[in-house]
């Protein structure tokens, strides 16, 4: 499969004003990310701001105690380089790319909607029947699209993201600036959601999204999916 991929990341490192240390969640990279350069996709990292893209250490343990993707990430130099040395979203064009991928991490919550390179990759990807994919949090780059007529992307579509009741688990839910199942279904999202860190993802066309860390290997098999479609 020589397919291209724009993999957009976070450049957020603080949640709002409580100063809490956010980023991207290492798995919702790692895992997606060997799943399709495995199968043979060439992948570029972009990030908001371009440069460094913040991992969320919450994500990380001491060396042997990760999930085995980190462990591959954690030992590859080249994708380590490139975290720290993203592309700035606004400078890509998505004519380039097959697919647009946005792992999650809390910090997602603040940058990307507020990025008009993000909604425009978005936009645009959906303009040209592109795959558009995202997990956990990282589905918030989704809900400032909008389609020609001026509806939101996700309006009438099947779509998953984390939960607000996995929100409310983690103790975040006032901490975040909304809540994005909640946002999701006032967009008019079909939201299909699964008991809090399940493995859980959803198809619908080119449009492929996953729930929690723990769903990001399952979003990159549906991609890979609908990339073959």
């Amino acid at each position: 499969m020589n397919k291209r991929i724009l993999m957009v990341l976070t450049s957020n490192d603080r949640m709002g004003e409580s100063g809490k240390p956010t980023g991207l969640w290492a798995e919702e990279l790692a895992a997606p990310y060997y799943a399709l350069q495995d199968a043979g996709a060439v992948i570029t990292l972009a990030s908001t701001r371009g440069g460094r893209a913040p991992i969320d250490p919450g994500s990380l343990k001491a060396r042997g105690q990760n999930e085995p993707a980190v462990e591959r990430m954690l030992g590859d130099d080249a994708l380590l380089r490139a975290v720290e040395h993203t592309r700035h979203v606004d400078e890509l064009a998505i004519d380039d790319f097959d697919a647009v991928f946005f792992p999650g991490g809390h910090g997602t919550m603040w940058d990307l909607p507020a990025s008009a390179g993000v909604t425009k990759v978005v936009e645009g990807a959906y303009r040209q029947q592109k795959v558009i994919a995202a997990v956990c949090h990282g589905v918030a780059g989704l809900v400032t699209a909008r389609r020609d007529d001026g509806r939101p992307i996700v309006d009438g579509r099947r779509i998953n993201s984390f939960t607000d009741a996995e929100e409310d688990e983690v103790g975040l839910a006032d901490v975040v600036p909304f809540r994005l199942e909640s946002r999701l279904r006032e967009l008019g999202a079909r939201f299909e959601g699964a008991p809090n860190w399940q493995s859980f993802a959803v198809r619908d066309g080119t449009l492929v999204t996953g729930q929690n860390p723990q769903s990001s290997g399952r979003v990159a098999e549906l991609v890979l999916q609908a990339l073959a479609g």
